[in-house]
């Protein structure tokens, strides 16, 4: 066994970040999966700089452990090439917006009666019922309308665009895997396949965690720093005298009292509230105290102490430091090339680890060994070339 997953064979329809994410994470964990490109319209990723050989950096990684089978899925001859397909296969992953699949021949209930086992996930911005199922969008409309970003700013700014796609990956990507893998379960109970309908702005939402839940039972409506984690408190970054920047995080009272005496303001000890104007106070006066120094000087004093700070690291930093080697966060996965520095999948398994084959392959590499495998002779495949089948 190489994954826990390699029972399980997946055609990937999707494109961009959330789709390719979700199956790239089951991938790592063994599934085989066959990504269905068009020919005609291939995934913009691919010429996204930098350049790693015939493909971005962003593609090869998104798309490792997957073969690519190149289809124009307007060909008339696409459905039913798709639906004996399906047969062998259990799960379909999707991200058109709701209806392309149906209107192209291959939608859920087409391809439920070539295998009545199957498991279809749908993954769009805002799901497939409701007003706005048809609406385009982008992660940061999710975030917006989630309400997330309506206390995840400053006062004087408000929202700030984020450094990571929140909606598309912690939303659809993993909203994706654990639908999957959840209907994986009921199947293996029942037998019974199922439709999964994941929205990034239904996952972005599920994401106020606490201010949600603080405000449907007790009424209370958050806002920019008016509370302890947003920015209410000291909890956030500060800026050093070399323009770096510290995570400050102490929040408990033992951990409050040693960063209080550790920046040299033990008179900051008795002054601490969950929020408000008083602590705001408080945080502008830390503020002032940590410009007084270099990061390269605070770390000095904080790393022997247990307080809850951090430097904010580059990437280039993140890689090199001694915790991410620990973890083996960064791994190196076979390319035309030799090999490619990648992410490594974030779970780590005690008894299936994951699997890194190849990074993401070239448009439609796979096409005449997937068709092959399928019982297609090569001179069906050569006509279904000819015919433009293949694009």
């Amino acid at each position: 066994m190489t994954g826990p997953l390699t029972s399980l064979r997946i055609l990937d329809f999707s494109t961009l970040l959330p789709g390719p994410f979700a199956t790239m994470m089951l991938g790592d964990m063994g599934a085989d999966i066959i990504r269905i490109e068009a020919p005609n319209r291939p995934d913009i990723l691919r010429e996204t700089p930098p350049m790693v050989g015939q493909h971005s950096a962003a593609h090869a990684t998104l798309n490792r452990n997957k073969r690519s089978l190149a289809l124009n899925l307007k060909h008339p001859d696409a459905p039913t090439l798709i639906q004996k397909l399906v047969q062998t296969h259990d799960i379909v992953v999707e991200q058109f917006r709701p209806g392309v699949m149906d209107r192209l021949g291959v939608g859920y209930t087409v391809l439920e009666e070539a295998n009545p086992h199957l498991i279809y996930c749908a993954i769009t911005g805002y799901g497939q019922t409701g007003p706005f199922r048809d609406r385009a969008g982008h992660d940061n409309n999710y975030l917006a309308l989630s309400g997330l970003m309506s206390h995840s700013g400053r006062m004087d700014t408000g929202p700030y665009p984020q450094g990571t796609q929140i909606a598309d990956i912690g939303g659809g990507s993993y909203g994706a895997v654990v639908a999957i893998l959840g209907a994986v379960i009921h199947r293996l109970h029942t037998g019974e396949g199922q439709f999964l309908d994941v929205s990034m702005l239904d996952g972005a939402i599920a994401w106020n965690a606490l201010a949600g839940a603080n405000f449907l039972g007790g009424g209370e409506l958050p806002t920019y720093e008016s509370w302890m984690l947003n920015g209410g408190t000291h909890y956030g970054y500060y800026r050093t005298a070399d323009g770096r920047y510290l995570s400050v995080s102490a929040l408990e009272p033992q951990f409050w009292q040693g960063f209080c005496k550790a920046i040299g303001r033990p008179d900051f000890i008795p002054r601490y509230t969950h929020a408000g104007p008083a602590m705001r106070q408080v945080r502008d006066e830390i503020a002032a105290v940590i410009l007084t120094k270099t990061m390269v000087e605070w770390m000095a004093i904080f790393e022997p102490l247990d307080v809850c700070v951090e430097p904010v690291l580059n990437l280039a930093e993140m890689t090199e430091h001694p915790q991410i080697h620990a973890r083996e966060m960064i791994i190196e996965v076979p390319n035309e090339n030799g090999t490619l520095p990648q992410i490594a999948h974030p779970i780590k398994y005690s008894a299936t680890p994951p699997k890194y084959r190849f990074s993401g392959a070239e448009l439609g590499q796979h096409t005449a060994q997937i068709l092959g495998e399928m019982g297609y002779t090569n001179t069906e495949i050569e006509q279904m070339q000819t015919d433009g089948l293949f694009g």
